[in-house]
This record gives structure tokens, C-alpha cells and sequence, in this order.
């Protein structure tokens, strides 16, 4: 969907739902409370390849717009801070420190299995599962395999769990759940926080056990495959023993 189609689909999704409220004679604060909802969860959770600016005009658009028409003159001062405790709510301040709400793209990983060729009922997790886009493109992938996802806000995770039905999702911190008994996690951070990973999966993973990031590469291990992606992103793929990177050397 081009942009900028999806900001005013959720713009226009959250007036009607606060003049929708407001009709109703719902309270000035219970109506800007829901439409600032509505306006950030397709920000968060959008299926469209945003950015993360983007994603900010999406969720920030609505409350905005509200505030500059002059037509919320009834809404008490502090209720500004609600739309702000429900993104707090939908994605803590903690999970800020990993990747902001990366959603695997549709049909990213279509044909990866050719290059990790796991045995049925393999264990796969998704460290950082959000509301399980990646899951879906694993289990597509991967029909056989045992799927986990594991995930720290609570309404993500109980969003994913309705969506991905065929997973067993929990709620927890990606860097102390235990990756050891799985055959293959699968990542989507952000460069920040690969070295973390790494040293992770290093400690964490057995032999043979292959660690999958999309987009952001391990630049201190040398990728034993790559997938490419329909859309150009690439999916860097590590297997125990993991292989530094050779540095080249200077010509002279």
C-alpha cells in the first residue's frame, strides 16, 4: 500500500471512532483514549513495510490532529498522556532497548528451508515474536516443527497467541529465555543489538543449530548461507560452530 495511504486509513479510522464516541455522549477522555488506540496499533503492528518514522507520524497523527482542530477544549490537560500510556502499555519501555516492532514481511522466508534443512519436529523459535508475522512465515516454512515464540508486552503476546494458534507463545525476555533446546531462532533486531544475539546463540545454541537473522547481518561471524528475500532484504544465516569473520588482509 503506498504511502501515504496507510497514515490517513488510520487517521480517518480514529476521528471516526472519537466522533463516533463523542455521538454516544461518551466522555471526552474515553473517546480520545480510543482513538488513540486505534491510531497506534496499525502504527505498531502495521503488515506494511514502514519505517520508523512513519510509524511514529501514523500513531502520533490522530492525537495531533485532534488537538490542533480545537475540538477537544472539553478534554482535561493530563488526558493528553493517555495515548502515550497505551503505547507504554502495548509495547513497554523495556522491549525499546531490541527492535522496535519489525514485522516479517509476507512470503520473506518462502524457500529458506532449502538452505536449513531441519528434521520434523525440530524445535524453532522466534526470540521476540511481536504479534508472530515471522512465526507464520516459520511455520509455512516449517509445518513439521515444534514452533515458540516468546515475546514481553502481554497484549502482543496474547495477540500472537490468538494468531498463531499453532505455536506456543510466551510471555518473557528474549535475552534470558533459553535457546539451547532449539534447532534453529530465528531474529529480527537491529544492528545495536546483534553483537548481543551473537554472543548469545554462541553460549546457547548446540552443534548444528543454526541461528537466522533478517535484514541485519553478525559482521564479526562469517554467514555459513544467505537467503534472499522477494522484496531484496536478505536473511543471514549462522550454524554452530559459528566461524569468525576473516578481516582482510591490507594490499600492499
Amino acid at each position: 500500500m503506498p504511502w501515504p495511504l496507510p497514515a490517513l486509513l488510520t487517521w480517518a479510522a480514529a476521528w471516526a471512532v472519537y466522533l463516533g464516541l463523542r455521538g454516544l455522549d461518551a466522555p471526552a477522555v474515553v473517546a480520545l483514549l480510543c482513538g488513540a488506540v486505534i491510531g497506534a496499533l496499525p502504527a505498531c503492528c502495521s503488515p506494511w513495510p514502514l519505517s520508523g518514522w512513519r510509524r511514529v507520524f501514523m500513531a502520533l497523527g490522530f492525537p495531533l490532529s485532534l488537538a490542533a482542530s480545537g475540538a477537544a477544549t472539553d478534554v482535561p490537560a493530563w488526558a493528553w498522556l493517555l495515548p502515550l500510556g497505551a503505547l507504554v502499555l502495548l509495547y513497554p519501555l523495556k522491549a525499546w532497548r531490541d527492535a522496535p516492532f519489525f514485522p516479517t514481511p509476507p512470503g520473506a522466508l518462502q524457500g529458506l528451508k532449502r538452505l536449513v534443512p531441519l528434521p520434523d519436529s525440530a524445535r524453532v523459535l522466534e526470540a521476540g515474536c511481536g504479534l508472530g508475522d515471522g512465526l507464520r512465515e516459520l511455520h509455512a516454512e516449517f509445518p513439521r516443527a515444534r514452533l515458540e515464540g516468546v515475546e514481553w508486552s502481554w497484549p502482543l503476546r496474547i495477540a500472537c497467541q490468538w494468531r498463531c494458534g499453532f505455536a506456543r507463545i510466551t510471555r518473557g525476555d528474549l535475552w534470558k529465555t533459553d535457546w539451547s533446546p532449539h534447532q534453529l531462532v530465528y531474529v529480527f533486531q537491529r544492528p545495536e543489538s546483534m553483537p548481543r544475539a551473537v554472543d548469545k546463540a554462541a553460549r546457547e545454541l548446540a552443534a548444528g543449530a543454526w541461528m537466522a537473522s533478517l535484514e541485519f547481518e553478525a559482521v564479526q561471524l562469517e554467514p555459513d548461507a544467505c537467503h534472499d528475500c522477494p522484496d531484496g532484504r536478505q536473511v543471514w544465516l549462522y550454524q554452530q560452530p559459528f566461524r569468525p569473520r576473516r578481516h582482510a588482509t591490507p594490499t600492499a
